[in-house]
């Protein structure tokens, strides 16, 4: 880490082609890298398995799934070693536990920073959140795209 008085520069939520960003984790990392960012918190969607904002033929697809997960994190931890020694960037895994559902009122989207077990949101995402925590994962506060209140 830079030893300076400048602000700290972080970002503690960004999406690769893992769920629906554009940039690789590689080409994320040299992206924040390369511009003298200090933290980079990557932190693709993990969705529900039978997701209604996604086409059916989308769920195996779009988000990091159980199955996948082991490997998300994996390349992550590989980019976490480069970016240390290219850009003296910190690079931590995440994800944003996301909870789409056709009512509004109980769909909801969580950032977990330093997750690195999968954690399902296909039984609600306060259920989630707790599960994320008691996994070690900081929580930044707290909802991604608030639409009412939860449980701190």
């Amino acid at each position: 880490m830079r030893n300076r008085i400048h602000p700290l520069l972080c970002e503690l939520h960004a999406h690769t082609t893992w769920s629906d960003g554009s940039f690789s984790i590689r080409e994320l990392v040299d992206l924040y890298g390369g511009r003298g960012f200090d933290v980079l918190c990557i932190t693709d969607h993990t969705v529900r398995s039978d997701d209604p904002w996604l086409d059916p033929s989308e769920w195996s697809t779009r988000g990091v799934r159980r199955k996948g997960h082991a490997s998300y994190v994996a390349e992550i931890m590989r980019e976490a070693g480069r970016a240390h020694a290219m850009y003296d960037l910190l690079v931590l895994p995440g994800v944003e536990l996301t909870y789409n559902d056709l009512n509004v009122d109980e769909a909801a989207h969580a950032v977990a920073v330093g997750l690195t077990r999968f954690v399902s949101v296909d039984e609600g995402i306060a259920g989630a959140i707790e599960t994320a925590r008691a996994a070690g994962a900081a929580r930044i506060q707290f909802v991604c795209h608030p639409q009412r209140e939860f449980p701190v």
